[in-house]
């Protein structure tokens, strides 16, 4: 492997602390980061995405930080494409990429060949579909394909009506034949990826976890989100569904009080780095890093920069 085809991902659950090693990783090897968050892309929300700080910022470039405007859809397809954009500019430059973020299905994307465009299928198979779909809800298809294909199901939201819809037409070659969608998956021969997992002892995560909420809401998240409802956004709009808002938005709709939204962010929030710690094990590609075996930060930050200048 060498430097100048290759992109270091750091990965891992949320509040393991990827922002902070990604950085440092970026400034030993001459980098810049690439966000792989569905959160920190949008402009006005900057406490509840958890977004670096000015300082950190300064310290090394960023890109995908702050572009979106949240009353816009984007798409795991969109993300892809301006992630890709930014991983061959930082590379024509001579500088190494270094992926940071927690959100599976935008990695998923930058590690392997994922098409989106689109497929034109079995009509008569698309109608029947979409016709469960519309009668039953998105999650009865979704459930067929995790019956057909759960590593596909795996790496669809479970929302996505459309992206479902096709997974189960590849799943079909027009004679009722089955063949697994994830099984058309490869990695992709654009650069070489050096996969790093970032983890801590759960009761570690949990606990800073929670701490960060408690931070969140000290450093103002009702008031951002009551800002960007005031633009126009509610709980349909794609943005707003992200832990931290959607439940500061139940609770300013009066559904329940603080305390009981702050424990649900709390909450909701374990759960997702649960989830996220389960899709990462499924790489196999993925070189783990339990930070809680150091006696700091900075010794498994020397410790990753130390296994990153053998693997380079």
């Amino acid at each position: 492997m060498t430097m100048k085809n290759t992109v270091i991902a750091v990965a891992g659950p949320t509040a393991v602390g990827k922002t902070k090693f990604a950085i440092e990783v970026a400034r030993r090897f001459d980098g810049e980061v690439v966000s792989c968050d569905s959160m920190q892309l949008y402009k006005f929300m900057n406490i509840g995405s958890a977004k670096p700080d000015a300082e950190e910022l300064a310290q090394v470039k960023h890109h995908l930080v702050d572009i979106i405007d949240p009353r816009v859809p984007f798409s795991v397809a969109e993300y892809q494409q301006l992630a890709k954009a930014a991983i061959a500019d930082v590379m024509s430059r001579g500088k190494v990429p270094v992926i940071s973020g927690g959100t599976g299905l935008y990695l998923n994307s930058l590690i392997y060949d994922m098409d989106f465009s689109s497929n034109p299928g079995d009509l008569t198979y698309r109608k029947e579909l979409e016709k469960i779909a519309e009668e039953e809800g998105t999650e009865a298809v979704h459930r067929m394909l995790q019956n057909e294909d759960p590593d596909a199901a795996a790496l669809i939201h479970p929302n996505n009506t459309k992206r479902i819809i096709r997974a189960l037409e590849r799943l079909h070659d027009g004679e009722g034949n089955v063949r697994p969608f994830s099984g058309i998956l490869k990695e992709t021969d654009d650069y070489e990826m050096i996969l790093v997992g970032l983890t801590r002892e759960r009761q570690e995560l949990y606990d800073r976890i929670n701490a960060r909420v408690d931070i969140l809401i000290n450093n103002g998240l009702v008031d951002e989100v009551k800002e960007l409802m005031a633009m126009g956004l509610t709980s349909d709009d794609i943005s707003m569904k992200g832990i931290g808002y959607k439940e500061i938005i139940a609770f300013l709709n009066n559904e329940y009080d603080l305390a009981t939204a702050v424990d649900t962010v709390k909450k909701n929030t374990r759960h997702y780095a649960k989830k996220q710690l389960t899709w990462y094990r499924r790489y196999d590609k993925i070189n783990w890093l339990n930070i809680s075996e150091f006696n700091s930060d900075e010794e498994a930050i020397e410790e990753l920069i130390s296994w990153l200048e053998k693997r380079i």
